[in-house]
């Protein structure tokens, strides 16, 4: 399964890298979009909107605003499903993702990790 984190950071505090580590930890492959290139724990974080393939899941890492410009993205990807971490909840995507049979989560990616529910 292939997870895109939208929201990467390089900084190690950001939940977005914390959640880039644990992915990896866990086996998952990790694809990664962010505002600035650079390395997020081994990941290449990509500034553009990569053709990524395969995807399984989007995990979000961006304010509901910001994320507007990645909603025809997320769904040309045709995840399985959409993750919104807090902060991130987004009721307008939530719509969109529906009417395009994707499902969508509000859940905290590190929670799911850590609880063996991801």
């Amino acid at each position: 399964m292939k997870t895109l984190v939208i929201g990467a950071s390089t900084n190690k505090e950001r939940y977005s890298y914390k959640a880039i580590h644990s992915l990896v930890d866990k086996s998952h492959q990790v694809v990664a979009i962010g505002a600035k290139k650079g390395m997020a724990f081994d990941i290449p974080i990509e500034t553009e909107k990569t053709d990524f393939h395969a995807i399984d899941t989007v995990t979000l890492y961006l304010n509901p605003k910001a994320q507007q410009d990645y909603y025809d993205y997320i769904l040309s990807l045709k995840p399985r499903r959409v993750i919104f971490n807090p902060g991130t909840e987004n009721p307008e995507l939530y719509k969109i993702l529906e009417a395009n049979n994707i499902k969508y989560e509000v859940a905290c990616t590190l929670v799911l990790l850590a609880t063996n529910q991801y």
